[in-house]
């Protein structure tokens, strides 16, 4: 499952890549203008398991990863794999997802970046922030990036909080959703990947307004914690 806002270049060098794999794929568009809708025509039909489903407006990357969960459940699924559109996730990597969510079923798989030399350093300084972050917020640390796209999706316990708790509909989606799923009881994986920023790559991450979604996505969790944390400890002292 791959959430998508005028990425239809980098999104054909993406579905090329996981051709091999054979597997179901959606690709949700979040509104994207005429160009890179016919692009993502094209990459249907040459890949025709790859389906397009479309937003008329943007909602952001969690709207349309919300869709894509909804989406998926209701074609039979019982799992999602999710990849960025930007090409900045390896593809190779895929296998080792599928056997990780297949050995845990149970569990929300979780992308760790190794990052080269193309990370921009404010990002790694503010993933660095998010992580810290998280880690108070759980009482652990299971979730050892909270922001990585690359991950896989139990969709029945997903689902679940979606119906019982709104969450952010942008950036703030992922780390919102990994720390709940934590607080629900869901445990978690983390597999090593490698992650990369292509040169000239589109990125839609709005410095001023996302990072204050993500300051005040924080602020609740921290708010939160208090009431948590009892069972947080209850459940990490269980034998």
């Amino acid at each position: 499952m791959i959430p998508c806002y005028e990425h239809g270049a980098a999104l054909a060098g993406v579905a090329d890549a996981l051709a091999r794999y054979a597997l179901p794929g959606v690709v949700v568009d979040d509104g994207s203008g005429p160009a890179t809708r016919e692009a993502l025509a094209a990459i249907a039909r040459r890949h025709p398991w790859l389906r397009v489903h479309r937003h008329a407006a943007n909602r952001g990357k969690g709207g349309a990863l919300a869709t894509g969960y909804r989406f998926a459940a209701e074609h039979g699924a019982t799992h999602a794999l999710q990849l960025d559109a930007d090409g900045q996730h390896d593809a190779a990597d895929v296998p080792r997802f599928l056997d990780a969510m297949r050995k845990a079923p149970d569990a929300l798989v979780l992308g760790v970046p190794v990052f080269d030399a193309s990370v921009p350093k404010s990002r790694l300084y503010g993933r660095q922030l998010s992580r810290a972050i998280v880690w108070l917020a759980t009482l652990s640390f299971e979730i050892r990036d909270p922001l990585c796209g690359f991950r896989g999706i139990p969709l029945e316990p997903t689902l679940a909080l979606m119906a019982r708790v709104r969450l952010g509909e942008r950036m703030d989606f992922d780390p919102e959703l990994a720390v709940r799923l934590v607080w629900d009881g869901v445990p978690v994986v983390g597999l090593r990947t490698r992650v990369r920023y292509p040169e000239g790559g589109v990125s839609h991450f709005d410095v001023v307004r996302d990072d204050l979604r993500l300051a005040w996505l924080y602020l609740r969790l921290g708010a939160a914690l208090p009431r948590r944390a009892p069972g947080l400890v209850a459940r990490r002292r269980a034998p």
